[in-house]
């Protein structure tokens, strides 16, 4: 018998708590317990929810990477900024072009087909940034590595979709296609109009903050800016984590209540976030993990070794924080929604290898995914970003 959409969101929200809570006594983050909750309850595992009902909450997914592209972007402060330089974006480059180079090198030296080695590669480049916030903002991780990883992570998705359009080009040739400049524009003009989007958001933001003052409308009104920023940037095929980054970026430059305005976003996020990661875990498809062959393994393999080396050359470059240059490749790890997408575009460039490319993904997606949280919270409590005096400050807060 399939029940109805709210009382399987009941479920999820209580499992995800209890599965929280329970990874805690083991000393790992809560984003661990939501994805274990929703995989154990998927359509993979118990079959408590059915697939359709996951894919069905999309929309989930849409309005919690919303909030969350919406408050990296809010780190950007001018002070922030003068500070730390062109530090993140040097590492951002770095990090991503050495996680392509990494896989289509070691791809390509075992003998594999070149044009399914540069569109492997041109995937791994993307880091998802929704594990890697939670797991700062549960355990209050404040530091160098820290503001560098947020900054870093939401700098990764320009460079990673130029690099990845710069690949397709190659790949399309490779495979006996013309080359068509277009590959390489488009996703540029995708990036600039997701920018000026989020920032014309950013503008527009301030100027009903004027009028009401109540911590109710003020929640109101920043929901409705975030989720019409991130639905524009969709209806126009823009990427809508970056035209929410921008629009709190540029909020937060021009307005002096963005500290205000992120806590009244506090109040819609937690179940929205629970929710995320639940769903996220249900859909992840843990029969394929058989189909990763040799290939996957390497894909999985040299993608971390790029980003942690590039990330620690990127930081030597730039001169930054020992600490820096030791922990915050390895902070890279996680990977999600816009690698799978990137999938669905790859399929016009190389369709021979279009199940293949998929397969790889998504079974690196699922490791990536349960490990990555666990490895974010070791890496910044090795930096000592994270302490005990911390995490209890952080608890008696939530109480």
């Amino acid at each position: 018998m399939q029940l109805n959409s709210l009382l399987y969101l009941g479920i999820l929200l209580i499992a995800g708590l209890l599965c929280g809570r329970l990874v805690k006594l083991i000393k790992l983050p809560n984003v661990t317990g939501y994805l274990i909750a929703g995989l154990v309850l998927g359509p993979y595992v118990t079959k408590v929810i059915p697939l359709d009902v996951i894919n069905d909450f999309s929309v989930i997914s849409d309005m919690a990477l919303a909030f969350i592209a919406f408050t990296i972007g809010c780190g950007f402060k001018r002070s922030y900024l003068k500070k730390v330089g062109m530090t993140p974006v040097i590492i951002a480059i770095f990090e991503s072009l050495f996680a392509v180079f990494a896989v289509q090198g070691v791809l390509l030296a075992i003998g594999t087909d070149p044009q399914l080695a540069v569109i492997l590669g041109a995937i791994a480049a993307a880091t998802a940034p929704a594990a890697t916030l939670m797991v700062i903002k549960q355990y209050g991780a404040k530091g160098p590595v820290t503001d560098t990883l947020v900054s870093v992570v939401a700098l990764d998705d320009a460079v990673a979709l130029t690099a990845f359009s710069v690949c397709v080009a190659i790949a399309s040739v490779i495979g006996g296609g013309k080359f068509e400049a277009k590959t390489i524009y488009m996703p540029l003009i995708e990036i600039f109009g997701a920018l000026i989007l989020g920032a014309a958001c950013g503008v527009i933001f301030k100027l009903p903050l004027r009028f009401f003052k109540k911590a109710s409308n003020r929640q109101i009104i920043t929901v409705g800016i975030v989720f019409a920023c991130a639905g524009i940037a969709n209806l126009l095929g823009w990427s809508s984590l970056l035209a929410c980054m921008a629009c709190g970026a540029v909020f937060c430059n021009v307005s002096s209540e963005s500290d205000s305005i992120l806590s009244v976003a506090d109040g819609v996020t937690p179940a929205l976030y629970l929710l995320f990661f639940a769903t996220s875990g249900a859909a992840l498809n843990i029969t394929i993990l058989p189909q990763i062959g040799v290939i996957g393994v390497i894909y999985v393999l040299a993608r971390v070794a790029g980003k942690i080396g590039g990330a620690w050359l990127g930081a030597v470059i730039m001169r930054a924080p020992k600490t820096v240059r030791r922990f915050l490749g390895p902070a890279l790890v996680p990977q999600a929604g816009v690698a799978i997408g990137l999938t669905l575009v790859a399929q016009t460039a190389a369709p021979a290898y279009a199940e293949q490319i998929r397969a790889v993904v998504l079974c690196a997606t699922l490791i990536y995914e349960l490990v990555g949280p666990v490895i974010t919270k070791l890496t910044l409590k090795g930096a000592g970003e994270i302490t005990e005096t911390a995490g209890r400050r952080k608890k008696a807060l939530t109480k």
